[in-house]
This record gives structure tokens, sequence and C-alpha cells, in this order.
């Protein structure tokens, strides 16, 4: 896979990309800054872009704020986030009804097979969103989504593993279901919500978003 990467810290940016190096993928590029970051994928865009929240001169929300670009002028470029805290606004800004994103807190690169699988979740088109960031989102909820009531606990178990981008396989393996018991409680989510329309992949994502109350 072809990947670039940008965080401002020297160490943790060139930490990933032996790391990425070490299990087949191609660096593209490995910058400090988020303009760094633009310029090289205007002039070699790769599969996947991995980008730290916040990235000079500011250290604002640069990074997010070149994910967000990456995403309206390279649509075939995943994009996931990199963040020392959960910062509900930028996660929101991310999620724009389309898959290939995600957002994870620093401290999970150091589970390396986890991250790595972020990271090949977000290539595929799929979504990778940290634990906490969801259930952050959760509780910053203005108003309840009534829909959402309607599911039982083990629909709601599925469609969270669902919101951090897990695929059916994994699902059932973690809940300790079959898959085609997991294929049930997703159409019954789909059903529940009234996501009834677009591809399967597009109804996974729309049953997410209302779970994250977008």
């Amino acid at each position: 896979m072809r990947i670039a990467l940008a965080d401002d810290s020297a160490l943790l940016r060139e930490g990933i990309a032996q790391l990425l190096t070490a299990e087949g993928h191609h660096v593209t590029a490995a910058v400090g800054t988020a303009d760094e970051l633009i310029a090289a994928i205007a002039e070699d865009a790769p599969e996947v872009v991995i980008v730290d929240v916040r990235m000079p001169p500011d250290y604002v929300d640069e990074g997010v704020r070149a994910a967000l670009s990456i995403r309206a002028e390279h649509p075939g470029v995943g994009v996931l986030v990199l963040s020392q805290h959960v910062e509900r606004r930028h996660a929101r800004d991310l999620l724009d009804g389309r898959g290939g994103v995600g957002y994870l807190l620093k401290d999970r690169v150091s589970d390396i097979a986890g991250f790595l699988d972020a990271i090949q979740r977000v290539a595929d088109g799929g979504t990778a969103f940290d634990p906490e960031v969801i259930r952050q989102l959760i509780a910053s909820r203005a108003e309840p989504d009534l829909r959402l009531s309607d599911l039982s606990e083990r629909e709601r178990a599925v469609l969270e593993l669902m919101a951090q981008g897990h695929s059916n396989a994994a699902i059932a393996e973690r809940l300790f279901l079959s898959l085609s018991g997991i294929e049930k409680h997703i159409n019954t989510i789909f059903t529940k919500l009234a996501v009834d329309s677009g591809t399967a992949y597009n109804r996974r994502v729309l049953a997410v978003l209302a779970f994250l109350g977008r």
C-alpha cells in the first residue's frame, strides 16, 4: 500500500514510517507540516494519508483542515487522523457520510496489529474510529435519536463495533456470535434506523452516522 504521513514529531513520524516499511508498505511522503503533506499528495497521491490533528505553525487544527481538503480534492484517498486527545468537533467534521476515514488516539499506535488493521480498513473504504472517540461523541449528543431507543442492547453493541469500523466477521468474533447472527442483527438495525438506500456499505455508514448523532 502507498501511504503518506504527516506529524510534527520527528520521532513518531520516523517510527511509523519504519513500521510501515517493515510491513511492506511504501511511504510516499513523511513530512512535518500540513502544507508539505498537501503539496506531496498533489504531486503523488497515495492510497492512505495518516495525519496528526495539530500541526505547525499554530498547532490548532491544521492537520484536520488538511485532511478535509484531501477528502474533498482526492476522494479516492483514505484519511486516518491521529490525535493526542479526543477532539469531538474534529471527529464530527470528518463524518460526512463517506467511508475511507478514521480517527485514532495516538496511544493506539502502540497496538501495532490494531493500528495496521485500522489503516487497512480505511484503505478499503471503511471506517476506523477509536472506541473512546465514539464514546465521547455519543455522550455529547444534544438530543438523543429516538430511533436508537428501539435497538436492543445486542443491536447497540453491534452498531458500536460497526462505528469502530469492524467487519461482520470481526464483530461476530468479539461478541461470540455466528456470522449469520451478526448479519441478521445488522439487517434489523438498518430497518429500525430506516436506512434503506444506497449500497450495502453506504447503509453501514448511514447507520453509524445515526449512532454518532450526525
